[in-house]
C-alpha cells in the first residue's frame, strides 16, 4: 500500500503516535444541520474522554438513538472523534454497526487513547 503523504498523514501519524490529541478541523459541511451539530460536540470532546449518546442529546435537546444515527454518519471518524460517544450502558455501536470488527476499532481507538468506559 502507498504510504500516505501531506499534513493529514502527518497528523494521522502524530495521533497513532500519541503526540497530537486535538485535531484542527472543523466538523464536515455535507450532512445535515442536526448532525452537523452533533459532530460540533463530538469534536469537542477531549482526547481520552467519553460521553454518551445521552448526554449529548440533552445538550442538543434531542434523542440518543438520534445522536448515534449521527455519529454513524460521520465522514472524518478519527478526526470528529465520534469512537469517544459511548452507550449509557456499555461501549455502544461504532459507524452504525454492533459487528465485532467495528466495535473492535472503537475499543481499539479508547484504550489507545486511555480512556475509561
Amino acid at each position: 500500500m502507498p504510504e500516505l503523504t501531506g499534513f493529514w498523514a502527518q497528523q494521522l501519524d502524530a495521533y497513532f503516535d500519541g503526540t497530537l490529541h486535538n485535531f484542527n478541523l472543523s466538523p464536515s459541511s455535507a450532512g445535515t444541520e442536526f448532525q452537523q451539530r452533533v459532530w460540533q460536540v463530538i469534536a469537542s470532546i477531549p482526547y481520552g474522554q467519553v460521553v454518551t449518546y445521552g448526554d449529548i442529546a440533552r445538550q442538543l435537546g434531542s434523542a440518543p438513538r438520534a445522536v448515534g444515527q449521527a455519529c454513524g454518519k460521520n465522514p472524518l471518524p478519527i478526526i470528529i472523534p465520534c469512537h469517544r460517544v459511548i452507550s449509557a450502558t456499555g461501549l455502544g455501536g461504532f459507524s452504525l454497526s454492533n459487528d465485532s470488527f467495528e466495535l473492535g476499532i472503537k475499543r481499539w481507538l479508547l484504550t489507545h487513547e486511555n480512556a475509561t468506559w
